[in-house]
């Protein structure tokens, strides 16, 4: 089984110094987004599935509709939300830096607490875990009841793409590979905007495990396509 995550395109946080809460794709965002698209054309995908968020859902447009598949409900899964953000829409960019650097000046175990005003990073990492369990396990991908990460497959020739963000996909990948979570998963996982992440399982005597075959791939971007 291969399951491939996609960050989305460059989103556009700020507009005229003002912060921007849930934004849309910067215009080299979606330039990405199209790089995207075609580093994919020729790959075949069992199933494709978007975050809710409005620069994920712009960055999945040019791939859907290489596939004449519509935008929408249909391939949302509301649990690929990124971690939510205070909302700050329409105040000076200054707030939301102050809110930045206050959060990484705190001592390791206080990252935990996440932004002042925003979701707390343990309940993003039991968010994720929650719902990564279950989108798998109603496709026949269930843990073992054992300490090792061994998962049990139903369908092992399949392959998903889900285009996400950096926390999502980066608390996904620590799950899925059995690693314990932390509250900078961003910084442990560094993933580029409209970058590929692979996971793929190999079999064992009792089950599947899951390798990271590819972080963070840029190759489908020129060198001044690739932001962070």
């Amino acid at each position: 089984m291969e399951i491939v995550l996609v960050r989305h395109g460059q989103p556009e946080w700020i507009r005229d110094d003002l912060n921007v809460d849930n934004p849309p794709l910067t215009q080299l965002g979606f330039e990405q987004a199209h790089c995207v698209a075609q580093a994919l054309a020729g790959e075949h995908f069992d199933e494709i599935w978007v975050s809710p968020l409005v620069r994920a859902q712009q960055t999945a447009q040019p791939l859907l509709a290489q596939r004449n598949i519509t935008v929408g409900p249909d391939v949302t899964q509301d649990w690929l939300e990124e971690i939510r953000n205070p909302l700050w829409h329409g105040t000076p960019r200054q707030k939301a830096d102050d809110a930045y650097r206050e959060e990484r000046g705190r001592v390791a175990e206080k990252r935990w607490d996440g932004l002042t005003d925003g979701e707390p990073v343990r309940d993003f990492v039991v968010r994720i875990h929650e719902g990564a369990d279950k989108f798998l396990s109603d496709r026949g991908i269930i843990a073992s009841p054992q300490e090792l990460p061994v998962w049990h497959i139903e369908k092992p020739d399949r392959k998903i793409l889900c285009i996400a963000h950096a926390g999502t996909n980066s608390v996904f990948i620590g799950h899925i590979l059995g690693l314990a979570p932390t509250p900078w998963e961003w910084e442990r996982f560094v993933i580029a905007h409209a970058s590929m992440s692979r996971l793929e399982s190999f079999q064992i005597g009792d089950g599947h495990f899951f390798g990271l075959t590819k972080l963070s791939d840029v190759e489908h971007m020129a060198a001044d396509q690739r932001t962070f």
